[in-house]
């Protein structure tokens, strides 16, 4: 079984936002992140421990600026905190192995997908396109990329 941690070796390879972002609690400003318009199927996993997050398949434009997803891959891969920072009452998601910080949740989503809009920036995220995902290990999710497991 494949372990998902926080390595000081990955903490190393981390450009200078990912480590503001994922370590540091910051947010990359509003409609620039990379996979902000990434359309393409694939695996969002965290950036410092490759932990899958979320499926493309979750991804929908929400006009906030940043990527934002309704739900991620499995509950048990982020966990939610009390953010009370900035003067707002926010809901914090972080990468449940690494502890990397995400982004934010919030009761604003589709409501036909639940309810739910995951507001993540793109530095905590890699993206494995699906043609990519069988090598790089994360074949078992293949089926939630594209849309095999709702049978």
């Amino acid at each position: 079984m494949r372990r998902y941690r926080k390595t000081p070796e990955a903490l190393s390879s981390l450009t200078p936002e990912q480590y503001r972002i994922t370590q540091q609690n910051g947010t990359e400003p509003p409609g620039t992140g990379a996979y902000l318009h990434n359309e393409a199927p694939g695996l969002y996993v965290d950036v410092v421990s490759g932990e899958p997050l979320f499926s493309s398949r979750d991804k929908y434009d929400s006009g906030c600026g940043w990527p934002a997803f309704s739900r991620p891959i499995d509950p048990a891969c982020v966990r939610e905190r009390r953010d009370t920072s900035h003067g707002m009452i926010r809901t914090e998601v972080r990468s449940t192995h690494a502890d990397s910080h995400l982004g934010h949740l919030f009761p604003d989503g589709p409501p036909e997908r639940g309810g739910l809009r995951y507001c993540i920036n793109s530095a905590a995220l890699r993206f494995i396109p699906l043609e990519e995902m069988e090598a790089q290990g994360y074949g078992d999710y293949i089926p939630l990329v594209t849309g095999e497991a709702e049978g």
